[in-house]
Parts: structure tokens; C-alpha cells; sequence
């Protein structure tokens, strides 16, 4: 079906609620489990270092796929790889509640994470041939509004699971979920036209080496004795990653979607993303810190201080959602990453002697720029490319994600070890002046031709 009809009601709320479903799952998935590290140790009698890996397995996993699996949207249809990956994480998550052996776990979080990346990989696409484009920032920003209300929710779900069961019970909710979903997807998500060509082997495998090797050497700049090898194994990665683009170059349907860059407008959106959740990472992981070490507050009371950010969030991205069908992405997401930035010097500014109101009105402004930034740069993002390089896109946008937040992670990490003491208050400086980098990078696409729309689908690439 043609992108510019988008599905009838009742089939569209139909469609919305699998397409939510699956993508709880998978971004639930990629943090819930950080809370039950100790207890899996304990129960699997496994050293508590080799059990990071029950959540690097899936990390990595996801990221390695999403392009390859993007791609194969592209060729099979959207819908066959969303079940596909349903499918896939239904099973992983069987096997991964019935492991007696941390081998075991491990495989099946593997196993999860192709399922995971199935469903991310296609999801946003699928979204724009579900609304039609008049409403498609009202789809995006739900999106968004989804994923973001996830990963703040995860570890206070996660908790409250292991507060009245086992940790296999953490991944055992998903089966009942998921197999909802993969029922309601047979019928309720729109079948999308296949794009008859070949699926580019080697260059998924050169993908997956480069994805995989740049996250585990950008995770080992964070500790003292493995920074050398991370450098190298950043620079063989970047290296690798220029003969990837070389190979691409010039394909009709490249696995790695350069082709999508030669639009203006679609590669300044994916700068701006990536600014973006490498800004919410570095200031996710360093405010806990911030909050019990330098303002001296109780654990309970850092939850609470914390809660106006994602609570914001879940209500701006709704909102900026309907908003970017009216207005350019470009002025939205500019002033969201302004007042998000605002927000981080306003935190990082504060001493011991700081109320509870002080705290909490920096991280409602946090969080209102955050979640008003989300919904207009997806839209730009997806709207910058033809209907029938939808899952490219979405690749490419959840890998930018993912790949912020990596960066962003590994960046704490190294400040910590580089200055324990204060690392904290730097990492939020620091995330402050990737959000101003952010903020420019967005709203440079008000200067000459981005191919940037309001409204509408077309767009056209820059020459």
C-alpha cells in the first residue's frame, strides 16, 4: 500500500498498539535487566564481571543487526521482518527464562537481540505507512514517546518484578506480550511492497565487524588498563568503516544507506540525534552520582528528583509530535536541545545547599527538551527519504541511538577514571555542550535548500 494513504481506522489503532507492543519489548529489554546483574551472579554461581555480559550480549546484538535487518525490510516488506523479529524475541525470551547456566543466558540474550533488532529496525518505517502524512508527526512523536517513557521506566520495573519474583521472570513477561503482538500483527500491520534485489552479504558481515568492534573499543576507553587497545581498535574500526562506505557507494540500495546521506537534510537530522542521546546518556548515568555525592541526597530522593525528566519527556513528545506536522524540525528541535542544554548547566551549577525545587524544575526543563526535540528531528528524518528506502532509515536512525548512547556511556566511564571526585559535574558540563552542538547542527538547516517539509512526504535531496 502506497504511504500517502496510511491505514483506516479501527485498523490503525490496531496497528499502533502491535507495533508498541513489540517495540516495549525490545527497548525494555536493553535495560531491565541491569538491576538483576547481582541476583543472576548469585543464582548462576558466576563471576559478577562475566555477568555484564547477560546485558552487553543484547547491546551489542541489536546494534550489529539493525542495518542488515533494515535492509532486509526494504527487500521482503516491513511486515515479514517485524514478525520475523517477534518471533525471534518470543523464543529468546523463553530460553532466556529457562537458562540454568550463564553460556546459556548469554546465547539466548543473543538470540533476543536479532529479535530486537528485527523489530527496531523496521518499526519506524512501518509507522509511516500505518499514519498518513498529514498525522505522521503525531505517529513519530507516540513513537518516541514510547521509547523514551521505557528507558526511564526499566530499572523501576525491572525493581518491582524482583520485588515478587525470581529473575527469569523478567524475560518470561515477554512471552504472553509477544505473542499477543505476533496474533494482532497477522491482520493489523500493513502490508508494504517488496523491493526485488539481492541482499548484500558480505557487506552485512563488514557492517557487523565495524558496529561491533567501534562499541567494544569505545567500552574500553572507560577502563585504564585496555584504553591502547581501545584506540586501536576505534581507529581499525573507523577504518574499516570508510572501505564499508566505499563499498556502498554508487548502489542503488546500499545495506548502509549513504545514499540517504546525500540529502542535507536527512544527514543533519542524524547528527542532531546523535547529539542528542549521547547528551542523555552522559547525564542519565552521572546524575545519580551528582545527586548522592554532591548534593548529599538519599537514594529514595534522588528516584523522586529524577522523575520530572521522563515524566516531561512523556508529555512533550505527544506534543511536539503534532507540532512538527505544522512546523520546521529544524526550529523545534533547535530550542529542545537549548532548553535541554539550559537545563544541564542549571544542575551542574548547583551546591549542597540546593532545595529539592531547585533540583526539580532543572530536570522538568531537562525533560521538556528532550522529549520537545524527539518527535520533530524523527520526523525529519524519515520524511527525508523516498517511501521505498523507509527501512533504511529506520536503521539508521535506531542505530544513531544506540551509537549515541554507547558513546555517551563510555565517556562517563572515562571520566570517572580520569577524576573520580568531580567526574560527575563534568560529565553534566560535558552533556551541556554536546546539546549546544546539537542545537547548531539543527537549526543550520534553516540556512540554504535542506529539502526540509512541513506537512507532507516529498522532499528532495540536496544536488
Amino acid at each position: 500500500m502506497p504511504p500517502e494513504q496510511g491505514l483506516p481506522q479501527p485498523q490503525r489503532t490496531w496497528a499502533i498498539l502491535t507495533v508498541f507492543f513489540g517495540l516495549i519489548m525490545a527497548v525494555l529489554d536493553g535495560s531491565i535487566a541491569n538491576i538483576a546483574l547481582p541476583s543472576i551472579s548469585r543464582e548462576l554461581q558466576a563471576d559478577p564481571a562475566r555477568t555484564i555480559w547477560v546485558v552487553n550480549a543484547y547491546q551489542l546484538t541489536v546494534t550489529v543487526c539493525l542495518l542488515p535487518l533494515s535492509s532486509l525490510g526494504d527487500i521482503l516488506g516491513y511486515k515479514r521482518v517485524y514478525r520475523a523479529g517477534l518471533a525471534t524475541f518470543l523464543v529468546g525470551s523463553l530460553l532466556c527464562a529457562l537458562s540454568v547456566n550463564l553460556p546459556m543466558l548469554v546465547a539466548a540474550r543473543v538470540l533476543q537481540g536479532i529479535g530486537g533488532a528485527g523489530i527496531m529496525s523496521v518499526n519506524t518505517a512501518l509507522v509511516r505507512f500505518i499514519y498518513p502524512p498529514t498525522r505522521l508527526g503525531r505517529g513519530i512523536g507516540l513513537n518516541a514517546l514510547v521509547v523514551g517513557v521505557t528507558i526511564a521506566v526499566g530499572p523501576s520495573l525491572g525493581a518491582l518484578i524482583l520485588a515478587v519474583a525470581s529473575w527469569p521472570w523478567l524475560f518470561a513477561v515477554n512471552v504472553p506480550v509477544a505473542i499477543a503482538a505476533l496474533a494482532l500483527s497477522r491482520t493489523a500491520l500493513p502490508d508494504t511492497p517488496p523491493q526485488p534485489r539481492s541482499f548484500d552479504y558480505p557487506s552485512a558481515l563488514l557492517s557487523a565487524l565495524v558496529f561491533g568492534m567501534f562499541i567494544l573499543s569505545v567500552d574500553g576507553l572507560g577502563h585504564p588498563g585496555w584504553r591502547v587497545a581501545g584506540c586501536a581498535g576505534v581507529a581499525l574500526a573507523v577504518g574499516l568503516g570508510w572501505l564499508l562506505v566505499r563499498r556502498q557507494r554508487g548502489r542503488a540500495a546500499p545495506l548502509v544507506p549513504v545514499d540517504l546521506f546525500a540529502s542535507r537534510a536527512f544527514t543533519l537530522a542524524v547528527g542532531t540525534s546523535f547529539c542528542s542521546f549521547m547528551t542523555q546518556m552522559l547525564s542519565f548515568i552521572a546524575l545519580p552520582f551528582f545527586l548522592e555525592y554532591q548534593l548529599g541526597r538519599s537514594l529514595q530522593e534522588t528516584g523522586l528528583l529524577i522523575t520530572p525528566w521522563p515524566l516531561m519527556v512523556a508529555v512533550m513528545a505527544a506534543v511536539s509530535g503534532r507540532l512538527s506536522d505544522r512546523y520546521p524540525a529544524s526550529i523545534l528541535a533547535g530550542i529542545g536541545l537549548a532548553m535541554l542544554g539550559g537545563g544541564l548547566v542549571g544542575l551542574a551549577t548547583l551546591g549542597p545547599d540546593a532545595g529539592s525545587f531547585d533540583i526539580a524544575w532543572r530536570m522538568a526543563m531537562c525533560g521538556t527538551g528532550f522529549g520537545f526535540f524527539q518527535s520533530p528531528n524523527n520526523r525529519a528524518m524519515i520524511g527525508a527519504t523516498p517511501p521505498e528506502r523507509s527501512g533504511g532509515a529506520s536503521g539508521a536512525q535506531a542505530t544513531t541511538r544506540l551509537l549515541g548512547q554507547t558513546t555517551g556511556t563510555a565517556l562517563v566511564a572515562l571520566l570517572f577514571s580520569l577524576s573520580p571526585a568531580g567526574a560527575a559535574r563534568m560529565a553534566l558540563y560535558l552533556a551541556a555542550g554536546v546539546a549546544a552542538v546539537g542545537a547548531m547542527i539543527s537549526l543550520s538547516r534553516l540556512r540554504g535548500p535542506s529539502g526540509e517539509t512541513v506537512g507532507r512526504e516529498a522532499v528532495e535531496p540536496d544536488a
